[in-house]
């Protein structure tokens, strides 16, 4: 193994890589802070693999109404996390971007009714009433109905609001027979009380839920870096696979007000690690016929105003070598942490 972790308590882990060597500066900007809900950043820090690289992460502040394809734009960040919707609006506004590395391969968005309620299907809600978490989860309900040959006129809407308590009433209260929203609002219902199931149409799961994009000029003059990047995220995202107690032992120290509630915790964790985990064998791996599919569905409710052809934009090299590295090693790695520090 190249670095032997050692640790006096769980607040002071330290990962020692084999060699130094020059640290490079990478600026990255994502939808929140280090979190569980990206835990390859955090387990890739505590397990050492982004020093190993010669990588700092420094996180752009999240919290602005600056879309983060601008921070990109004007150089502030080198590599950014975008949804699929704002890849392709930069492409068709000719942003000279490259998605390098699928970051969620699903999307987190989707239709939940409760746990008690007897709907198997989406074609099922005809003539109900759906909540919307927020006005933004419009579209996710109306590709669902697309997807069963229904339209918005065929059911009842009504914002519901983003408040867990609020949210887990409208199933408790049956003012809602589904509620269109995301992985934390299910968290959110079901830390008040509420199970949940999923029925959401594989056309809106099916998704890249976020990505990896750099300018292209980016690439050119940091490709290594960048490279180095994604390695030690896919690293850090392999060892959910290989051992995820040692994840949440991470999460907990490294973002622990996240843990406050440690049911909760697990829970959001364990959405993470189903989101987060690639599908397809290469890890972040790029699928030229998803993007491809999406589009006419976006394009149809007004999430893009054109489609492009994905070769414009998805550049699979930086994919080839975030794989570039020995899994067993990882694995070997995983169970020195886990021995000295649980």
């Amino acid at each position: 193994m190249r670095r032997i972790l050692t640790a006096t308590a769980l607040g002071a882990l330290v990962a020692m890589p084999a060699m130094a060597q020059d640290t490079t500066t990478i600026n990255a900007v994502m939808p929140k802070q280090r979190s569980a809900n990206y835990f390859p950043l955090i387990v890739g820090e505590a397990l050492g693999y982004f020093e190993e690289e010669g990588i700092e992460v420094n996180l752009l502040p999240s919290d602005t109404p600056i879309p983060f394809v601008n921070f990109l734009r004007n150089g502030q960040a080198d590599i950014a996390m975008l949804d699929s919707a704002e890849v392709l609006q930069a492409i068709a506004a000719g942003v000279d971007l490259n998605v390098i590395y699928e970051v969620m391969q699903t999307a987190p968005d989707g239709i939940a009714i409760s746990g008690d309620s007897s709907i198997t299907d989406v074609e099922e809600l005809a003539g109900e009433t759906v909540g919307l978490v927020s006005d933004r989860d419009r579209v996710t309900m109306q590709i669902a109905l697309d997807a069963r040959g229904m339209t918005e006129d065929d059911v009842t809407t009504v914002v519901v609001g983003e408040a867990g308590p609020t949210l887990a009433a409208a199933f408790r209260d049956q003012t809602v027979a589904a509620i269109a929203g995301s992985g934390p609002d299910w968290l959110a219902i079901q830390a008040n009380g509420i199970p949940v199931k999923l029925i959401t149409p594989e056309e809106v799961s099916n998704k890249p839920g976020n990505t990896f994009a750099v300018m292209a000029s980016t690439l050119e003059e940091k490709g290594d870096a960048i490279e180095g990047y994604l390695r030690a995220w896919s690293k850090g995202m392999y060892v959910a696979e290989v051992d995820p107690e040692v994840v949440a032992q991470i999460a907990r120290t490294a973002v622990p007000e996240e843990w406050e509630d440690p049911e909760f915790g697990q829970q959001y964790l364990n959405n993470a690690i189903r989101l987060n985990v690639s599908v397809t064998e290469t890890l972040g791996g790029l699928n030229t016929e998803t993007w491809s599919a999406i589009q006419p569905g976006m394009q149809k409710f007004g999430l893009i105003d054109e489609q492009v052809e994905p070769d414009r934009f998805l550049q699979p090299g930086p994919v080839e070598a975030a794989n570039d590295f020995d899994r067993a090693e990882v694995e070997e790695e995983v169970a020195a942490w886990r021995e000295a520090n649980m």
